[in-house]
Parts: C-alpha cells; structure tokens; sequence
C-alpha cells in the first residue's frame, strides 16, 4: 500500500535543552505496522511524544506531516481529532470519570457527533471480551485501582474503540505477564485488520510481535535510525541484542 500517511522529515527534538532525537526521517503508509526498538535513552519514547504533540519535548527543527498536512505547530488534540492516537507506557488515573464516560467522550470529540448508545455499548461489550476485560470495569474510574495489566487492556480497547488512523504504543507490553501479553496482542491483531489503519509499535520484547504481521523494523540508536529492515531484524535483535548497531 503506497498511501503515505505520516512523513517526518529531519526531526529533530530535545527535553530540558539536551538534544535527544537528531535529524530523524520515516515516512508511513497506510496500513503499514512499523516496529521501533533501540537501547534505552535512544528517544523511542521521546519520538512517540513528539509526534503527539506533547509540550515537554521541544522541536528544534523539521516537520510532521499528516496526510500530507503540516501538523508540526499543532496541539495534541487536534491531533488527537485527525485520527492519531498514542497508548502510554503508563496509563494515567483520572478519578471520577468511568472508562465507558471517557471513550464516549473521547469518540464524540473525535467525530463531532452525538454516539448511538446501543451501538456503542455493543462494541464496548465486544471488545472488552475479546481482551477479557470483566464487564464492571466499564463502569470503574478510569485506571484507578486497575492493576498494571488492566490499565494496558484499557488502552487497547480505547484504541479498538476510537479505532485511530494512525496509533503509536508505546511500551504497551511493559510489565505484563505471558498471558496479558497475548491479550493486548490480540487486541491489536484485531486493530490491524480494520483497513487502512497503521502502527508504530514501541518495544524493547518481541513477544508481542510474534503473531503481529510486522511490515518494518527500524533501530534507532542516540536519537537517529541506524538500520531499517522487515520483520526478520525483529528475530534478529531478539537473538543477537542491539551491540552490533550501536557504532553503525
């Protein structure tokens, strides 16, 4: 599929004036599922929360574009209201809001419309037991007293749910156990097949990748991709780690 959906064109960011990304280019088709891995500290994290649009991180120069629109200078909800979505290494607790309030507002600001609530609440129901999320979880806070694999459930149904043009996870694997881990890959073979949507997966574990269709695996090491291939460099950093491309 040769439909480009983000372009980042020479990136280059830093946080609390030390410079972390460095010249960074990657462009992304639709449909495509991108895997990054790195060291820790090579700016995996920092390149997810650039593209969203966070304020922490400064961009000293290049340009995001998004379906062809410059969406450098723009705020994370608009963004967020073009149809990219970011899943964070640790889900934040907001108290006194449901999950199911929080995704139907989240789909209403989204689409501008009002949500069909016997329909959303059939899909809510759906994809909360394709993760094998108990059904009262709907009605929780959001992420207050979920443990750490429930808070990253919770992030893959938001994703199933508001169903984003482009999504960026980060770390969603971190801390799960074997089980959890199939789950949240389940949920995202699931977003996968859902046409036209694309993937940037952060990882430093591949297990999460194993039943994942994987187009390209980039390595990014002090903030600049050194090596780009397909599926197969996954196995191979698996096998071998990161030391033969941290002098590339």
């Amino acid at each position: 599929m040769a439909d480009k959906l983000l372009d980042i064109q020479n990136l280059s960011v830093s946080i609390d004036s030390k410079q972390v990304l460095n010249g960074l280019s990657l462009n992304i088709n639709k449909g495509e599922t991108h895997v990054l891995m790195g060291p820790n500290g090579a700016g995996k994290s920092t390149l997810g929360n650039a593209l969203m649009g966070n304020p922490i991180y400064q961009l000293d120069s290049g340009k995001i574009l998004f379906e062809g629109e410059d969406i450098t200078e723009l705020s994370t909800d608009k963004r967020a209201k073009l149809g990219m979505f970011l899943s964070f290494q640790n889900p934040l607790e907001v108290p006194g809001v449901s999950l199911e309030t929080f995704i139907r507002s989240a789909i209403q600001q989204k689409t501008g419309e009002r949500v069909k609530l016997f329909q959303f609440q059939k899909e809510l129901k759906a994809n909360m037991e394709l993760l094998n999320m108990d059904s009262s979880y709907a009605s929780r806070d959001l992420n207050v007293g979920f443990s750490g694999g429930e808070k990253k459930k919770s992030e893959i149904l938001q994703l199933l749910m508001l169903n984003p043009k482009f999504a960026i996870l980060d770390e969603t694997d971190s801390g799960l156990d074997v089980d959890a881990v199939r789950t949240v890959s389940k949920g995202i073979e699931e977003y996968q097949k859902k046409q036209d949507g694309a993937l940037l997966i952060i990882t430093h574990s591949t297990k999460i990748l194993e039943s994942l269709n994987v187009d390209y695996t980039h390595v990014l090491v002090k903030g600049k991709i050194v090596k780009t291939g397909d599926g197969s460099l996954v196995q191979e950093i698996n096998e071998h780690g990161f030391e033969k491309f941290l002098n590339a």
